[in-house]
C-alpha cells in the first residue's frame, strides 16, 4: 500500500476525530439538559430517559456526527493498518476540551493546555513512528477466532461485573467499558474489511459483523450513561486512551501488524503512547471544569 493511500487514511481519521468531538459535545449537552429537572440525579440513565433522548434535536445531531465519524473511521481502516489509524482519534480530546470550554465559558489554565499539548504531541509521534513499521497482514481464520473468543470473554466478564456491582457503577466504570468495547469495534471493523478484501465470505465474517454491531450498541449505551454524570472531556479522554490501547494490543498481539518493528522503533512508539496517556491523565486532574465539579460535590 502506497504512502498516498496511507496519508489519505490519516486525513480521514483526523476528520473522524473532528466529527467525534462535535458529536460528543452535542450528545453530552442533550443528556445533561435532560437531567437538570432531577433533584437527585443518579449515574445510570433509565429506559425512559434513553427513549426521550431520541426526540431531542441536539442529541440526534450528535448521534449523526458520531455515525459520520464511524464511516470516516471505516474508510481510514480500509486504507491503513489499525495501529496507524486508531490512535489519531485522540485528537478528539483536544477539540472536545476547547469546545466544552467555550460552551461552559470555562477558561483553560496553563496546566490544562500543557496536558492537551502532551497528548497531541504523543499521538502525533506515535502515528508517525507506527506508520513507518506497520504492515497489512493476511488475516487467518485462527486469528479471527482468537479475536472473537477474546470478545466473548470480555462480554461475559462485563455481564458478571454489572450483575454484581451494577448499582454502584460510576461514570469512570462506563467510560472504561465503552473504551474496551469501542476498541473491539475498531478491531472487528478492520478484520471484517480485510476478510472482504480476501474474498472470505463465510460464517466467521458474518459473526464478526454481528459482534461489531453489538459492540457499537452496547458501547453507545455505556457512553450515554457516562455523559449522565461527567463532562464530555472526561468521556472522550477515557475513550481516546482505552480504545486505542485495546485495539493496538489486539493488532500487535493477535493480528501481527507490527512484525517489522525493531526494538528501537517499538520502544519509541511505546514512549510516545505513554506520553499521550500521561497527557490525558494530567487533563483529568487539572481541567478547571472537572476541578470545579469536584469542589461543588464536596460542598
Amino acid at each position: 500500500m502506497g504512502p498516498e493511500l496511507r496519508l489519505l487514511a490519516i486525513v480521514l481519521a483526523v476528520l473522524a476525530a473532528v466529527a467525534l468531538a462535535f458529536g460528543a459535545q452535542f450528545q453530552n449537552q442533550a443528556v445533561s439538559t435532560s437531567r437538570e429537572k432531577h433533584i437527585q440525579p443518579k449515574v445510570s440513565l433509565s429506559l425512559r430517559e434513553l427513549i426521550n433522548l431520541l426526540i431531542k434535536p441536539r442529541w440526534v445531531s450528535g448521534t449523526s456526527l458520531m455515525f459520520l465519524a464511524m464511516l470516516l473511521q471505516l474508510g481510514a481502516l480500509s486504507l491503513a493498518p489499525l495501529i496507524v489509524v486508531q490512535p489519531i482519534g485522540a485528537i478528539a480530546l483536544v477539540i472536545t476540551s476547547l469546545l466544552n470550554a467555550r460552551f461552559t465559558k470555562t477558561k483553560l489554565n496553563r496546566a490544562t493546555m500543557l496536558a492537551i499539548g502532551l497528548s497531541t504531541f504523543g499521538v502525533g509521534g506515535f502515528v508517525v513512528t507506527a506508520s513507518q513499521v506497520a504492515a497489512q497482514v493476511e488475516l487467518t481464520d485462527e486469528n479471527l477466532l482468537r479475536v472473537l473468543l477474546l470478545f466473548v470473554i470480555i462480554l461475559v466478564s462485563f455481564a458478571a461485573l454489572f450483575f454484581i456491582f451494577g448499582k454502584k457503577a460510576q461514570a469512570l466504570t462506563y467510560i472504561l467499558g465503552a473504551g474496551v468495547l469501542y476498541g473491539f469495534v475498531a478491531t472487528l471493523a478492520k478484520v471484517t474489511i480485510q476478510r472482504l478484501y480476501q474474498m472470505d465470505y463465510d460464517i466467521l465474517t458474518l459473526i464478526a459483523v454481528v459482534s461489531m454491531m453489538g459492540a457499537v450498541l452496547l458501547g453507545g449505551w455505556f457512553v450515554q450513561n457516562a455523559y449522565a454524570s461527567g463532562p464530555p472531556d472526561l468521556v472522550i479522554a477515557g475513550l481516546t486512551v482505552i480504545d486505542p490501547i485495546v485495539a493496538i494490543a489486539i493488532a500487535i498481539g493477535i493480528l501481527g501488524e507490527a512484525q517489522q518493528a525493531t526494538l528501537g522503533s517499538g520502544s519509541l512508539f511505546s514512549a510516545f503512547g505513554l506520553l499521550a496517556i500521561c497527557g490525558v491523565y494530567l487533563l483529568s486532574k487539572v481541567h478547571p471544569e472537572l476541578r470545579n465539579r469536584s469542589k461543588a460535590s464536596v460542598k
